[in-house]
């Protein structure tokens, strides 16, 4: 990963090339690599009972603190900071770090972190957060790092598995927020009257009533391999179909295919008869405001587009011939589609970018500048908003989708391997601890 440093005063050039020539030396004099293998021994596991496993485990941690001690030793100004690096980050890591804080001057202060194929992924987790990353993640979180775990999860799928894997006293610390459906909700214990804000009740009746015809049709009125195939997930708001088949399976793909589909026809109908008032004496029937929900979602969505024109679907309608009052309401309302997942329909006035600003709120992260981690469109929306307003990174998984990863790689290059998230972790890491010797 490589930044441009053009521009750079002489005082800031000659401390990146002091702060170069410092982590040159503590990789190239230095076994760091044995000396993260004590440390990843003593972190990860702990003395138990048993008198060769305790004795091991004090070997091992009398050896980290030797090895820590002669870097210390060797950087009489910094080196608690330069010891910890070499303990816990990587030779490409440590100087990531460094790149970015010459980019930006200053550590990341708040993650924002997706769950799916983000911090944990089905291909390469087996669908659990992996141990190191939970370790990083509460290392971060003891030194006052603040965590936002931003999901199109319900709030009670995400409580159990965040309670189970870092801890009931983290999660309740007043420093965790989790950011739920995609934004429709805010849940950070501890903090009183905010503790959960129902963001979704904010929006307008006609907005609100159009989510009530499509929740109830979800399914009662969906083709019958839809109705079989796919569950309505237990969302407070959004309105989310999964499959009744292996998440990523032929199966799985083709009936949220199918779904997509009648989701976007029920939308168009529901617009109709609960939304678009003032169409005119000619009403359209269901199958116009089908074709126009389809040509909406197929014009702003290429992946929808993609469904459509593979399943036969696609409407010969141009959106410009969709009545003003149909076009304004779907405008304000999402349809997403995961390949092989879910087909789902949101608001767009509550994305994760909504959620994630009230978490800042709640937080009182009044300066952010958050890492945000995700792999798909609803995460990009979140990344796009740091980059404008030039408060935070972004990082995702090398499988992430293709206009996440582009916009990844337009940024900072922050691309991670398959379920190896602590690696990006690290590199939050090491920055605080290069900012802290400004």
């Amino acid at each position: 990963m490589f930044f441009n440093r053009a521009g750079l005063y002489r005082g800031e050039l000659t401390q990146t090339m002091q702060r170069h020539e410092q982590l040159y030396r503590l990789y190239d004099e230095f076994d760091a690599e044995t000396l993260r293998s004590y440390q990843t021994f003593v972190d990860l596991f702990p003395p138990i009972d048993s008198r060769v496993a305790l004795e091991h485990w004090q070997n091992a941690s009398e050896e980290l603190d030797e090895r820590k001690d002669r870097i210390r030793e060797a950087y009489p100004t910094a080196g608690e900071t330069f010891a910890a690096i070499a303990a816990r980050v990587t030779r490409g890591q440590a100087f990531t770090a460094l790149d970015l804080h010459t980019k930006y001057g200053r550590a990341v202060n708040a993650l924002v972190l997706d769950v799916d194929e983000t911090l944990r992924s089905a291909g390469g987790t087996d669908n659990e957060i992996p141990r190191e990353t939970l370790h990083v993640l509460t290392e971060l979180h003891e030194e006052g790092m603040p965590l936002v775990i931003c999901t199109g999860q319900t709030l009670e799928n995400v409580k159990g598995f965040v309670t189970q894997g870092l801890g009931n006293e983290l999660v309740h610390s007043g420093r965790l927020s989790i950011v739920y459906e995609a934004g429709n909700g805010v849940f950070t214990p501890g903090h009183g009257e905010t503790t959960k804000r129902l963001l979704y009740e904010d929006l307008d009746d006609e907005v609100r009533s159009v989510f009530d015809g499509v929740r109830t049709g979800a399914l009662s009125e969906a083709p019958e391999d839809v109705r079989r195939g796919c569950h309505l997930q237990g969302n407070e708001f959004n309105v989310t179909l999964k499959p009744n088949f292996q998440t990523g399976s032929a199966r799985a793909r083709e009936v949220i295919d199918e779904a997509l589909v009648h989701l976007l026809d029920l939308l168009g109908r529901t617009v109709r008869e609960r939304a678009a008032s003032g169409l005119g004496d000619g009403d359209a029937g269901d199958e116009q405001t089908a074709a126009w929900a389809r040509a909406h979602y197929a014009e702003r969505d290429s992946e929808i587009r993609d469904v459509l024109e593979a399943t036969g679907e696609r409407p010969e309608v141009a959106v410009e011939e969709i009545p003003d009052p149909v076009a304004d309401t779907f405008e304000r309302i999402d349809v997403a589609y995961y390949e092989a997942d879910a087909a789902e329909v949101g608001s767009l006035e509550l994305n994760k970018v909504a959620g994630v600003e009230a978490a800042f709120e709640v937080l009182g992260i009044d300066d952010p500048f958050a890492l945000v981690m995700g792999d798909s469109k609803s995460d990009l929306r979140v990344m796009r908003w740091v980059e404008e307003n030039g408060t935070g990174l972004a990082a995702a998984p090398e499988h992430a989708s293709e206009d996440v990863l582009e916009h990844v790689l337009s940024t900072d290059e922050l691309v991670f391997d398959r379920g190896d998230a602590a690696e990006l972790l690290r590199v939050v890491y090491a920055l605080d601890r290069l900012a802290r010797l400004e």
